[in-house]
């Protein structure tokens, strides 16, 4: 093997590591390349769920009279782009507002992109600039091509995603940041880049578009149930701290049991194809991490584990793949049967 195939590959399972941990490989942040430095700083290993909820929207779409393959493509690319933009103004006004710190959870579960070095101020700030602008160029095209329905999406989601924790809003210290993150993963992304493909909505859209949201939302429930005893005392009113530890536990399972019994009314109204209940196979993945649920967290991590102190927001996480990956699956499944049945 050649010095530079080497390297390739050292590139190569250094980005991947960073896409499946969300951490850099084990050394010194001085010595990572730009890639994995960019993957780890816009935490690109949860654009997944971005682009789990485009592709619900683009499944449902395949086949709709005035269906265009240029927009859809062009909606997906442009969600992404914001949940990136989301994430680095996240951590931009987090840390202006002192809420991330050394021993903050964000900064002990991966390297924070500015107290650890990774970054400076201005290179986020630029970074969160550029990636804005690229999405304001995508809202115009599409917009053009659509209509002002477009704007609205898009608007919406840009003020929910600030409001998520800039001043003076801070939806995520009201208790507002989970129902935040079901509008936007669900309702506004699925529906949004729908009317991007086809130029037109129906209810079963809006149906349709719930249930993942739901699963995104379980994550979210899991991640704050691990900040909690961070985040009360900083006055961080997420809704695990207003529910207590337990309840929170609880609710976050119900949220994952509630994805299964609206795919379920989703496919008895028409919403979606019967296929969709491929989901069904992730219920062994449900049971599995479902008595982690029912107990207080383990006082230290696994051998290995990557994200500690995030511990429910990781075993959410891992459901929440399994069971997005199964209804894209299905929703497949289903957009080829339609297609060969016209």
């Amino acid at each position: 093997m050649t010095d530079a195939t080497g390297a390739t590959r050292s590139l190569l399972a250094s980005w991947a590591y960073a896409l499946r941990t969300t951490n850099p490989p084990p050394g010194p942040v001085e010595r990572l390349d730009a890639v994995t430095r960019w993957i780890v700083v816009s935490r690109a290993a949860v654009l997944p769920m971005t682009l789990v909820a485009g592709l619900v929207a683009a499944l449902l779409a395949i086949g709709e009279p005035g269906m265009d393959w240029r927009w859809l493509v062009l909606a997906l690319v442009g969600i992404t782009l914001a949940h990136l933009a989301n994430n680095l103004m996240n951590d931009l006004y987090d840390t202006r507002s002192g809420s991330d710190s050394a021993d903050y959870p964000r900064a002990l579960y991966a390297p924070h992109p500015i107290l650890s070095g990774l970054v400076s101020l201005r290179a986020l700030v630029l970074a969160s600039v550029l990636v804005n602008v690229a999405d304001l160029a995508i809202l115009v095209v599409l917009t053009v091509a659509r209509g002002w329905p477009v704007v609205a999406f898009a608007l919406a989601g840009f003020a929910l995603s600030v409001a998520y924790t800039a001043p003076p809003v801070r939806l995520k210290k009201r208790g507002l940041g989970e129902p935040d993150v079901l509008v936007v993963w669900g309702p506004l992304m699925v529906c949004g880049t729908y009317y991007c493909a086809v130029g037109h909505l129906s209810w079963p859209v809006l149906l349709a578009s719930v249930p993942y949201g739901l699963l995104c939302v379980a994550v979210l429930m899991g991640k704050h149930t691990d900040k909690a005893p961070y985040d009360e005392p900083l006055g961080i009113r997420t809704v695990p701290v207003l529910l207590g530890q337990v309840r929170a536990r609880n609710a976050t399972l119900g949220l994952m049991v509630a994805f299964y019994l609206l795919v379920g009314l989703a496919v008895l109204l028409g919403a979606m194809p019967w296929p969709a209940l491929l989901v069904l196979l992730a219920i062994p993945r449900l049971v599995k991490v479902w008595p982690y649920f029912r107990r207080p967290p383990p006082d230290e991590p696994p051998e290995g584990f990557p994200v500690w102190p995030l511990w429910y927001a990781a075993l959410a996480w891992l459901h929440t793949r399994q069971a997005g990956a199964l209804l894209v699956l299905g929703l497949a499944v289903g957009a080829i049967l339609r297609t060969v049945a016209r």
